[in-house]
């Protein structure tokens, strides 16, 4: 019984002992918690994602940014209130064209557009809008953002964010062969799309197919590239050109209302520009409209669908947001 009793309690004398020793599991460090936030990062998701399950929240979901008709030389006012909300808002920045009034030189994409928007250069997704192409081919467009905008003498190219394909579009048919099915541009936006059947899909370019905006309005020419993305399944179109901001129900290329297939369209032409344009005629399916807000559109790209809200420049109260989901 004595010699059971010294063994037990030496035995228990180390237990105790070892409570405090390492072990291999313990001497790891600790996984970081699941609930604390993770740091947004400023470049895009890689494709990978685009596998993943769905994700959900701006922390971990990518976020698209921006507007078009941006920085006008005579008065940057409106690009810089414009600039400071994108200041806040991490992510990719589209700029959706006519981004250095008026002539999109070189002198005024330094002197303009570089002081405002060109700080988010390292981030933006740029499309060419009219004014661009007031410099000969839109030299200068295409030499400030070099690679950024594809090739130079296309201004239309494709990329990746999150579990979205991205497609960035040139409005300005006659100077790329046209817009027509037949087109280069055309048929390269078939192929683009038949290469990426993924879920969710946005383009962006300049000129709207549908616009209730009094100077401009809708562009007809874009119908077949918008026949293209709506045979595709493509789920959201963003535009810009008429200087105000507009949003659309999913509807058809022929503007019939179609929530099951349609494109949900918005037009922000709203990025600086000093020149507000007022809405005329109210268009089928619109169905948020204003004409007196400087503003960007913030889009978070989850996995199955999106979130969008329109945010307004300091001092203004205008705003719009919603939720759409992919086809």
């Amino acid at each position: 019984m004595t010699k059971q009793f010294v063994l037990t309690a030496i035995f228990s004398l180390g237990l105790l002992a070892c409570l405090g020793c390492p072990d291999q599991q313990s001497s790891k460090p600790a996984a970081p918690s699941s609930t604390a936030p993770s740091p947004a990062a400023p470049s895009p998701a890689p494709a990978s994602v685009a596998a993943a399950p769905a994700l959900s929240g701006p922390a971990t979901d990518p976020v698209l940014v921006g507007a078009g008709d941006i920085a006008s030389c005579d008065d940057l006012a409106g690009a810089e209130a414009t600039a400071k909300l994108i200041d806040k808002i991490p992510g990719t920045v589209f700029a959706a064209g006519d981004l250095a009034y008026p002539d999109g030189s070189a002198e005024q994409f330094a002197n303009c557009y570089a002081p405002t928007w060109g700080r988010f250069k390292d981030r933006t997704r740029p499309a060419p809008g009219n004014h661009e192409y007031h410099s000969s081919g839109a030299s200068a467009y295409s030499s400030y953002f070099g690679a950024a905008a594809g090739d130079p003498t296309k201004g239309y190219y494709s990329y990746d964010l999150g579990a979205w394909h991205i497609i960035v579009l040139n409005s300005e048919c006659a100077e790329v062969g046209g817009c027509d099915a037949p087109s280069p541009q055309g048929k390269w936006l078939k192929q683009d799309l038949d290469q990426h059947p993924v879920a969710c899909t946005l383009a962006y370019w300049h000129k709207p197919l549908f616009s209730s905006g009094g100077k401009h309005g809708s562009d007809p020419d874009m119908k077949p590239l918008w026949q293209t993305l709506y045979a595709a399944g493509a789920d959201v179109v963003l535009n810009g050109h008429d200087h105000n901001y507009e949003r659309f129900a999913p509807q058809d290329p022929d503007g019939n209302n179609d929530p099951k297939r349609g494109i949900r369209e918005f037009v922000v032409g709203s990025g600086g520009k000093n020149s507000h344009r007022s809405m005329g005629a109210t268009k089928p399916n619109s169905e948020a409209r204003n004409d007196d807000t400087f503003g960007v559109l913030k889009l978070t790209l989850h996995a199955n669908g999106y979130d969008w809200q329109f945010v307004p420049e300091a001092g203004k109260s205008f705003t719009d947001s919603g939720s759409g989901v992919c086809h």
